[in-house]
């Protein structure tokens, strides 16, 4: 079970913590009912889609590491 989000009209954004040095870089998108996930050096290879709260423990597991 996930959620389907429309990506139509998807606002992509990369974080503040990306250069333009070609780094490892993610983008996300916040549409309802969730955010978007994609890899900014390939964004046509595939996107995750959370919910928020998905996105909350992600965001915290990831900035534990």
């Amino acid at each position: 079970m996930g959620i389907h989000l429309d990506l139509t009209n998807a606002r992509w954004r990369k974080s503040s913590y990306s250069g333009n040095t070609g780094g490892d870089c993610v983008e996300v998108a916040h549409l309802e009912p969730g955010i978007a996930v994609r890899d900014s050096k390939n964004p046509a290879h595939g996107t995750l889609a959370l919910s928020p709260e998905a996105f909350a423990v992600f965001v915290g597991y990831v900035s534990a590491r």
